[in-house]
């Protein structure tokens, strides 16, 4: 009955979406906060709200959080867009009887870029770069053996030379088991935060407050006011399933519903391979039902390993892009 409960729930919030669907593309700042960073979900269509086991849950749900009983630390690198790289660095720390704590940094980075200017084409010899980064804290507990709920604060800041905006935002997330070792449910809500603008010595300008007058100071000193933007704003509910083929064979299927603030309502799903823990196969696809989506089919492998009492974990995922180039993501996971 549960089961059929959240299955219905989770088809009615997809339908509602699709039926009253308005693109908002564009419309928010800080978009490299939606850049998933784990290689085994974004295999899996990043489909990830309610898929709890492992410290590359966290960033899909906060509540995943209080699921680590482990020590655990998370190395994604990925190639991404026009040079760009994106790096991101996790840890979590359970502490007896009082819950786990969980930190991150996200950053975004372009590379030197060369100044160039309508009188200077081929470029001034200056170079400028744009770089973003997210620093983020959090904490996890067991509400009862089938609830675990937590959330995060992080401070972001986004760089393009000399000019910067910063904010903070909230994350907040649940993972209920509705069955032991079974069908989960997972609700989750991403940078809740204000609006925020840019700032910065490269907005200040010469003004002439009356270009027709003579003799007036026609160079007072201003500055440029940028409009403000909200936080791309996410909410996402899922579902996941593990079915055990035999001892050695698992599979993990799982699929989420979007609900965004700059975007119109969309679905993830995947599904995940699994060998004797040491070999794992996904696919996915992402952004179904989504306007003008530009992204689709997703695929990844992954490799788990021992070392001692401590455990590794290297994955890998590549997903397609309709107009730009794909992307690929390398995660390395170490549990102590």
């Amino acid at each position: 009955m549960r089961r059929v409960t959240a299955l219905s729930l989770l088809s009615t919030l997809l339908v509602t979406g699709a039926a009253t669907a308005q693109t908002k593309t564009g419309t928010s700042m800080a978009q490299f906060l939606g850049i998933e960073p784990s290689a085994r979900v974004a295999a899996m269509g990043n489909a990830g709200v309610a898929l709890v086991q492992g410290i590359e849950a966290v960033y899909f749900n906060s509540g995943a959080i209080a699921t680590l009983d482990r020590t655990a630390v998370q190395f994604t690198h990925s190639e991404w867009f026009a040079g760009m790289n994106y790096d991101y660095v996790a840890a979590a720390v359970p502490v007896r009887r009082f819950g786990t704590l969980f930190a991150s940094v996200t950053s975004l980075s372009s590379g030197d870029i060369d100044v160039r200017t309508v009188s200077q084409p081929l470029g001034t010899g200056e170079r400028y770069d744009v770089r973003d980064i997210a620093i983020g804290i959090g904490y996890g507990r067991l509400l009862s053996d089938r609830v675990a709920t937590g959330f995060q604060i992080n401070y972001v800041n986004e760089r393009i030379w000399h000019t910067s905006q910063e904010m903070i935002t909230f994350s907040i997330g649940t993972v209920y088991a509705l069955q032991e070792n079974g069908l989960q449910l997972g609700a989750a809500l991403s940078n809740l935060g204000t609006k925020s603008r840019y700032m910065g010595p490269d907005l200040a300008i010469q003004f002439d407050a009356d270009p027709d007058a003579f003799g007036d100071n026609s160079a007072l000193p201003a500055v440029q006011f940028t409009d403000e933007f909200p936080v791309p704003l996410l909410f996402r509910v899922g579902l996941t399933y593990p079915h055990r083929i035999s001892d050695r064979n698992r599979l993990l299927f799982s699929v989420d519903a979007l609900h965004p603030n700059d975007n119109t309502e969309s679905a993830n799903v995947g599904a995940e391979w699994s060998w004797s823990d040491v070999l794992a196969l996904r696919a996915g696809y992402q952004t179904m039902f989504q306007t003008d989506s530009e992204m689709g089919l997703t695929l990844g492998a992954g490799l788990y390993g021992g070392l001692g009492e401590s455990g590794f974990q290297f994955d890998y995922a590549w997903a397609d892009h309709e107009h730009l180039a794909e992307t690929h993501r390398f995660t390395l996971t170490l549990e102590l």
